[in-house]
């Protein structure tokens, strides 16, 4: 089995290579949301003063940093879309009448890109923290970088398991663009891409605790910055791990109702 999905692991680094280059520009152009929040807190912080929510100016940008190292490392790359169009053109027959486990033939896809993408991004990510190297401050407890590379990785099963969910959509409607565009949406906004969630109001910041929004990307970002401590760290993972089961089960159990309704039409 292991030989199995590492055939699909080196067959997907070969069929990724062949688009190393939109990577390579997606990467470039990250860089451009990150120089635009730069110059907006940059403003912010003049008018408003020296710290806004237990940030000063130099930890904002390093937030937003990390944050463009953690979204290249583990963010999905057009996954749901594929995986959809594999079940609206009938490719997924194949599947059905081998022994081959189709969740595990996605996420061994999903890692093969990850890598592949990281190793092609991550010139111009360096590149930026050379930049603004002065505004880089490394955790002090040691125990930091281990907690940062589970919670990480289970940042990237996460997200690689709700775009899984969503593209199971697929079995009941012909286009899930819409609904994919809304979950992401919001999931922009309370995921810690556009802002950190510590300047949220603290009801909002309770509510968004219990949320998988927050362990998709700002989690690992604040145990790297160390802006969770203690009980709030631990009970944080616990949360987090909870979210991937949860995702899981749920990615499972669409994929069995779909089959029930799948009229195995084109392939």
């Amino acid at each position: 089995m292991i030989i199995k999905y590492w055939s699909v692991f080196t067959t997907g680094l070969q069929n990724t290579f062949v688009y190393r280059w939109n990577f390579l520009l997606r990467s470039l152009f990250a860089i451009v949301p990150l120089a635009g929040s730069v110059f907006i807190w940059r403003a912010l912080f003049e008018s408003r003063g020296a710290d806004i929510r237990g940030y000063d100016f130099g930890q904002i940008v390093y937030y937003f940093m990390v944050v463009l190292l953690v979204d290249n490392l583990v963010t999905p790359t057009d996954d749901e879309w594929q995986i959809a169009a594999e079940i609206r053109e009938g490719q997924i027959n194949n599947f059905l009448s081998k022994p081959v486990d189709h969740l595990a033939y996605r996420a061994s896809l999903f890692l093969s890109a990850r890598l592949l993408y990281t190793a092609v991004t991550i010139a111009p990510v360096i590149g930026v923290f050379a930049w603004f190297h002065e505004f880089i401050v490394l955790p002090r407890d040691p125990l930091t970088w281990p907690l940062f590379a589970v919670s990480l990785m289970m940042a990237a099963a996460l997200q690689f398991l709700i775009a899984y969910a969503l593209a199971m959509l697929a079995f009941w409607i012909l286009e899930i663009s819409t609904i994919v565009f809304i979950l992401y949406s919001f999931e922009y906004y309370l995921s810690g891409r556009l802002f950190p969630l510590d300047v949220m109001p603290d009801w909002l910041r309770n509510v968004l605790k219990f949320l998988p929004f927050t362990y998709e990307l700002y989690f690992p970002v604040a145990i790297l910055l160390e802006k969770v401590r203690g009980v709030e760290l631990w009970g944080g993972l616990l949360v987090q791990a909870a979210w991937v089961v949860a995702a899981f089960a749920g990615a499972r159990l669409m994929w069995r109702a779909g089959l029930r309704r799948y009229e195995s039409v084109g392939g």
